[in-house]
């Protein structure tokens, strides 16, 4: 985020969900947290964002590592022979299970930076009927967690990754909306490292029970316009 204040009420949403969602750093959220000081709607703004995620911690559980990584680990640091590059190996692994387990509760981190910021919350009212959407990407047999949260008003998605999942090498990973009784239809190719952020086409039917997935790809993405990997991560989109 540059110094501007975002001008217009797409670009101010969009910056809401995004400090709701914990996706700002440095500069970013130190400039988020001037702006939701000064201006207190866009704080409000920011704390209706994270009630409206809030629901969805509830869905995250949390993920132990296996027993057998942690003998592994220990065994192979307390081997004097052990080969230094198979011990960095080991650590990367521990890593990677640390901060997973860490990233099951980071949306839940950013939600201290509104509760300190917002004014008090207004009674709730029933969501109308272009309510914002979330859901919760997972599957049983894959590590990957995803959240998405879809605004109507600005037609404007964001789906977020708990945790690093970069795709297997050669490979991509490709986004799909599956309407509630129709066939899956492309959404793009998701960005390796960051959330995705997209508009959505008008034609696209973004409706409370219709499902998002996550499959794995060639580069260029599904060449018959239908899944042809894994799907890793797959969830419905509910209001919040």
């Amino acid at each position: 985020m540059t110094d501007e204040r975002p001008s217009s009420s797409d670009e101010r949403d969009l910056l809401a969900a995004e400090v709701a969602l914990g996706l700002l750093t440095g500069a970013e959220r130190a400039g988020a947290a001037a702006l939701a000081r000064s201006d207190p709607e866009f704080a409000h703004l920011a704390g209706r964002w994270a009630g409206r995620l809030a629901p969805l911690l509830d869905e995250a559980a949390p993920v132990a590592p296996p027993a057998r990584l942690w003998a592994a680990i220990e065994a192979r640091i307390r081997t004097p022979d052990a080969a230094p590059s198979n011990v960095v190996l080991l650590r990367r692994r521990t890593v990677f299970w640390r901060a997973y387990a860490a990233a099951a509760t980071a949306i839940a981190a950013s939600l201290a930076f509104v509760l300190v910021t917002r004014p008090p919350a207004a009674p709730p009212a029933q969501p109308p009927a272009g309510a914002p959407l979330a859901a919760t990407l997972a599957a049983a047999d894959s590590p990957a967690r995803l959240v998405a949260t879809w605004e109507p008003a600005s037609r404007s998605l964001i789906v977020a990754a708990a945790a690093d999942m970069p795709p297997p090498a050669g490979r991509s990973h490709e986004l799909w909306l599956i309407p509630a009784g129709g066939k899956p239809l492309p959404m793009g190719m998701m960005p390796a490292g960051r959330p995705m952020r997209m508009r959505v086409p008008g034609d696209m039917a973004m409706r409370e029970g219709a499902m998002l997935a996550v499959s794995v790809e060639p580069m260029q993405g599904s060449p018959t316009g239908l899944p042809t990997g894994p799907v890793i991560a797959a969830g419905m989109l509910k209001r919040v």
